[in-house]
């Protein structure tokens, strides 16, 4: 069985933030990509300048809204599954998904501000 797990950049998502001083650009890789059930699966973002691990990840079901699952590059949310693990620092980080599930196709997207708090869009 063949899955489109789709990774796309969310930018409208910085503009529907009051305060959020969003300067460095960022790229995920890839735009889309086919995978197997069971299969491991990477999602990457790199960042044009370092800035530490002020960085989200979350996930976005058709006609559904956004779910929050990663926050500060490595902290999995509360009910998230453990198939999902978030790594890196600087200017590379990458989403993974252990063992690819039905429920995982989806599109999935990286939030990351110029934040100096622990608050991110939930």
């Amino acid at each position: 069985l063949d899955m489109r797990v789709p990774a796309q950049l969310l930018s409208l998502l910085l503009l529907w933030l009051p305060g959020a001083r969003c300067e460095i650009q960022m790229t995920q890789s890839p735009a889309s990509l086919s995978a197997s059930l069971g299969d491991r699966v990477t999602i990457t973002c790199q960042a044009t300048q370092g800035f530490n691990t002020w960085l989200a990840w979350y996930q976005q079901k058709t006609g559904k809204a956004l779910k929050f699952l990663i926050s500060k590059a490595t902290i999995l949310h509360t009910g998230v599954s453990s198939r999902f693990s978030g790594s890196g620092t600087w200017t590379d980080f990458t989403l993974t998904i252990s063992s690819l599930e039905p429920e995982d196709a989806a599109t999935y997207y990286f939030y990351h501000c110029q934040q100096y708090n622990n608050w991110y869009p939930q």
